[in-house]
């Protein structure tokens, strides 16, 4: 898990509300210490406090935690499936070619 990145995450979102760590902290019953330590990576907040924190915040925890999630082959292979069931064969050809010239460029 990337905790800078969850830091940096927590820290905009808390700047766009204009609370202070001391008002966060308050809000979801910690310290303002721990907060700082979540937001300069030093520290991971446990589930409990992820989720005030999502709470409190306004946004969901997998905002907070998108780069740290690394979709699996199945999740990707998911995606691909809701995405190109719609389409008509001529479009699915149209994307297939054009991987397969991302393919061919990246040799």
């Amino acid at each position: 898990m990337n905790y800078i990145d969850l830091g940096r995450r927590i820290r905009e979102e808390r700047l766009k509300l204009n609370l202070t760590q001391e008002k966060l902290s308050e809000a979801i019953n910690v310290s303002t210490t721990y907060i700082g330590q979540i937001e300069r990576g030093e520290r991971c907040p446990t589930l409990e406090t992820l989720i005030k924190l999502s709470n409190r915040l306004g946004v969901s925890i997998d905002y907070l935690l998108h780069e740290s999630i690394e979709p699996s082959s199945t999740t990707l292979s998911n995606l691909w499936v809701q995405m190109t069931q719609e389409l008509s064969n001529d479009e699915k050809e149209m994307i297939i070619e054009m991987v397969k010239v991302i393919k061919n460029h990246r040799k």
